[in-house]
């Protein structure tokens, strides 16, 4: 499946170096480029990209109000944050308006088309800094709660880890590859902060997404 991308950013020299780095990708196909907030909602509409590269300030209407809007589309595509601010209340805005991933524009490129397979996925990719962030605001008191950082997707898959399922009844139960679960398995230890699948199924086990005599086999 070739993955469809549509980056927003005001800088076009910005655009025309993803451009270039994402269309050297095999499976990777850019179908379109926006300036600005308000240019990029018309464009997911035109295009129904897969994947938005979405940048958070600038003119018209900013990234957190595009994200904002659209929460209310009904075929909305994977986003992806890619910016030079990381401000905290900016970084658990974007995640809890529906960013799968949260990237620096200093983020070598081969992070960046990671991100880019992985948000195809439904997957994340989270810098250390930017996942240690969102987990000392969690610890802070503050919100999102860890549960509300994952997708729909993981959360079905945490759901199966905490019965005590493999990666590959996981795979088969859901309908999707391998590598696909090891993605999703990955962002969600990175995002709940625990080391392995144990701790994260003792996490789904605390937050009742599997009954007790169900959890961990």
């Amino acid at each position: 499946m070739t993955i469809r991308v549509l980056i927003v950013d005001d800088h076009e020299v910005v655009r025309q170096g993803l451009r270039f780095v994402l269309e050297q990708e095999e499976g990777i196909e850019v179908v379109g480029e926006s300036g600005d907030g308000a240019a990029a909602l018309h464009a997911v509409r035109g295009l129904r990209p897969d994947v938005v590269l979405l940048d958070l300030v600038m003119p018209v209407m900013d990234g957190l109000a595009v994200l904002e809007r659209l929460r209310g589309e009904a075929e909305r595509p994977a986003v992806i944050v890619l910016t030079s601010f990381q401000e905290e209340d900016r970084v658990v805005e974007a995640v809890r308006l529906g960013a799968l991933s949260y990237l620096s524009k200093t983020t070598a490129v081969d992070r960046v088309v990671e991100a880019v397979r992985a948000a195809a996925r439904g997957g994340s990719v989270l810098e250390p800094g930017i996942a240690a962030l969102l987990l000392g605001r969690v610890r802070q008191g503050g919100r999102p709660r860890p549960l509300d950082l994952l997708t729909p997707r993981e959360r079905q898959v945490l759901s199966a880890m905490a019965r005590g399922r493999s990666n590959s009844e996981i795979a088969r139960d859901l309908r999707m590859g391998r590598e696909t679960v090891k993605t999703h398995v990955s962002s969600i230890l990175a995002k709940l902060g625990v080391a392995d699948r144990t701790q994260a199924a003792i996490f789904a086990l605390q937050q009742g997404l599997v009954p007790l005599d169900e959890a961990l086999g």
